[in-house]
């Protein structure tokens, strides 16, 4: 039977690093919690010790949040990690790399419940204390898009199809596109089980916003979308017809409409 978690928080600022271990250590969750100031210390902590979970603060001198997290992430059983900041522009990276889940200050004690529980249950499914941490399915579900110095979040559902360029993606919505950096492969990862599809190396395609398949002037497939056609290649085109025919049929029949 497991007797608790055992986290490190990692905070350059004393009153946050004393606040947020004093949020972890009373949680029924939490069996023993260690706090380090710098990026270092939370090394020589790690190196020397089994850690369940890292809860990391971003902005910090020297070696900052994300490159600690990136380095934690490559351990061959890595903590789980999680972010703790005050800033929303890091959400993608941090996900990115394998976060468990990405918390602002000041820091809700449902929040950090809610996050001690994806650990739990992270840590249960490995069988062990800890394990390889990679986001809930839910971790993108939304994604932050920065315009004109404003973050705003774009939900999956609003996306009609997606778009590689480089190491972005453009999300087409109604709303207009979307850039993001990640790559589409990743965002495929985790997108794959909520609807949408690979229909050609650069794009990736909501099942439910295809009204209709077409050809086009050379003979090739494009699916057609309200905002939009999308190539579909020929390798991709018999199963793209059968998951569009699977998603009409669990649709008309009052399911969820999501291809399993």
């Amino acid at each position: 039977m497991r007797r608790g978690l055992r986290v490190l928080a990692v905070d350059d600022v004393r009153p946050a690093l004393d606040e947020l271990c004093r949020l972890l250590r009373t949680s029924p969750r939490v069996a023993g919690t260690l706090g380090a100031g710098e990026a270092l210390e939370a090394l020589r902590l790690i190196q020397g010790d089994r850690f369940d979970a890292v809860f990391l603060d971003i902005s910090m001198p020297g070696l900052d949040g994300i490159e600690l997290g990136s380095l934690l992430a490559r351990l061959d059983s890595p903590p789980a990690i999680v972010f703790v900041t005050a800033y929303d522009d890091y959400a993608v990276t941090a996900y990115d790399i394998g976060a468990v889940d990405y918390l602002l200050k000041p820091v809700r004690q449902e929040r950090l419940s809610a996050a001690l529980e994806k650990v739990t249950r992270m840590a249960t499914t490995n069988g062990r204390g800890a394990g390889e941490a990679e986001p809930t399915p839910e971790a993108m579900a939304a994604l932050p898009v920065e315009s004109a110095g404003r973050t705003r979040y774009v939900r999956r559902g609003e996306v009609c199809f997606v778009s590689a360029d480089g190491d972005y993606v453009r999300l087409h919505t109604l709303s207009g596109e979307h850039v993001v950096r990640m790559p589409i492969s990743r965002l495929e990862e985790y997108w794959q089980d909520h609807g949408f599809h690979r229909v050609h190396r650069s794009y990736l395609l909501a099942l439910a916003a295809v009204r209709e398949l077409r050809s086009d002037s050379t003979g090739g497939l494009v699916a057609h979308t309200e905002v939009g056609d999308v190539p579909v290649s020929r390798r991709h085109a018999r199963q793209l017809r059968e998951l569009l025919l699977r998603h009409a049929q669990r649709t008309e029949s009052g399911g969820d409409g999501r291809i399993r």
